[in-house]
C-alpha cells in the first residue's frame, strides 16, 4: 500500500479566494521593501570589504576550537571553513579565515592580522599562514551590483523563455511569481538582520530556477487542458490543472524540505544562510506557484487555440471576477 500525501482525484477550488491570497502576497511584499529601506541587509564580508586568511597545518581544522580563539579579539563577522581537495595530503588541512573591515577601513590593519595569527598559534601550534588579501569597499560594491544584475538579467532570461514557449500572458504570470519569491526572500533576510553574502544570492537564483519549474509544470498542464477542455472557462481549466499537478508539486517540495532540513542540523555555520534561503525559497515558490502565477494568468486571460490566429487573444476571459 502506498502513502499519499496529496487524495489521487482531488476538487479544490484555489480561486474561492484568490483576491484575498493576492492582497496577503502584495502585503507581505510591501513589508519586505519596507523593510530593505529602512535597516537594509546585514551585509557579510563578500559586501563589506575585509580580509582572508589562508591557514595551513599538519593537524586537523578544528572550527570550533579556530573561533573560540578568536572570540575575544571582537572581531565582528568572522567565516571559518575548511577547503578540500583531493590532491591535498593527510598532513595538509588547510582553512580560510574571513574577518569584516574593521570601522570601514580599506583591510583589516596589520597589528590585528598578528593578533590573529598569535591567537590561533595558541590553539594549533603548528599552524602556518599561507596568504593573506584583503577586499575593499569599492570591490564589495562591484560584486553588490554584479549580483543585482545577475538576478535581473536571470528573471529576464525567463520572461522571454516563457514568452516563446507559451505566450506573454503565462510569461507576465511566471515573472511576477518570481519576482514576489525574490523579494520575499530579501525581505526575510532583512527582518531577521541575518547575513547576506554570495551564498545567498546563489540561493535567490537557484530559487528562480525551482519557482520556475514548479510553475511551467503547472503551465504546461493548462496549455493541454485548455485545448481538452475547449467549453469549460478559464477559471475552471486553471482549477483542474492546479489539482492534476497538486501531488507533484507536495511531493517534490517536500522531499527537497527534507534534505534541507538535514543540511540546516547538521551542515554548520557555513552554510546554514544559504540553506535557510533556499527552505524560505521552496516556501514562497511552491505558493507562488499555485496561488500567485495561476491567479495573474486568470486577471489576463489566455487564448484557447493555438492553431488559429485571434485578434482577441488573450483578452477574452480577463474580465472574469477570480
Amino acid at each position: 500500500m502506498r502513502m499519499r500525501l496529496v487524495p489521487e482525484i482531488t476538487n479544490w477550488d484555489f480561486f474561492s479566494r484568490s483576491k484575498l491570497w493576492l492582497g496577503i502576497s502584495a502585503l507581505m511584499m510591501v513589508v519586505a521593501f519596507v523593510s530593505f529601506l529602512l535597516q537594509g541587509l546585514n551585509y557579510g564580508i563578500d559586501f563589506r570589504g575585509g580580509t582572508t586568511i589562508r591557514t595551513e597545518s599538519p593537524s586537523a581544522v578544528d572550527v570550533g576550537a579556530y573561533r573560540d580563539a578568536l572570540q575575544p579579539l571582537e572581531l565582528g563577522d568572522i567565516t571559518i571553513s575548511e577547503v578540500f581537495d583531493p590532491s591535498f595530503g593527510d598532513d595538509r588541512n588547510v582553512a580560510m579565515i574571513r574577518v569584516q573591515a574593521q570601522d570601514d577601513q580599506e583591510a583589516v590593519s596589520a597589528d590585528l592580522i598578528a593578533q590573529i595569527e598569535a591567537a590561533l598559534s595558541e590553539v594549533a601550534p603548528d599552524i602556518t599562514f599561507a596568504s593573506v588579501e584583503s577586499v575593499g569597499p569599492k570591490v564589495s560594491g562591484e560584486l553588490i551590483q554584479t549580483a543585482v544584475i545577475a538576478v535581473l538579467l536571470a528573471i529576464g532570461a525567463v520572461l522571454i523563455y516563457i514568452w516563446l514557449r507559451f505566450e506573454w500572458q503565462f510569461a507576465v504570470g511566471a515573472v511576477l511569481a518570481l519576482v514576489h519569491d525574490v523579494l520575499l526572500t530579501i525581505g526575510v533576510f532583512s527582518e531577521l538582520q541575518i547575513k547576506f553574502d554570495l551564498a545567498i544570492i546563489a540561493a535567490l537564483l537557484t530559487i528562480v530556477g525551482y519557482s520556475l519549474n514548479d510553475t511551467v509544470v503547472v503551465f504546461d498542464r493548462v496549455r493541454e487542458n485548455l485545448i481538452k477542455y475547449k467549453k469549460r472557462d478559464l477559471k475552471e481549466v486553471l482549477n483542474i490543472s492546479i489539482n492534476e499537478t497538486l501531488s507533484r508539486t507536495i511531493m517534490t517540495s517536500l522531499t527537497t524540505m527534507l534534505a534541507l532540513v538535514a543540511m540546516f542540523v547538521l551542515g554548520g555555520d557555513v552554510i546554514r544562510g544559504f540553506v535557510f534561503a533556499m527552505m524560505w525559497g521552496i516556501l514562497v515558490g511552491t505558493y507562488s506557484s499555485i496561488f500567485v502565477a495561476s491567479a495573474i494568468l486568470l486577471w489576463l486571460g489566455v487564448k484557447r487555440d493555438w492553431t488559429k490566429p485571434d485578434a482577441t487573444a488573450g483578452n477574452q476571459y480577463a474580465d472574469i471576477d477570480a
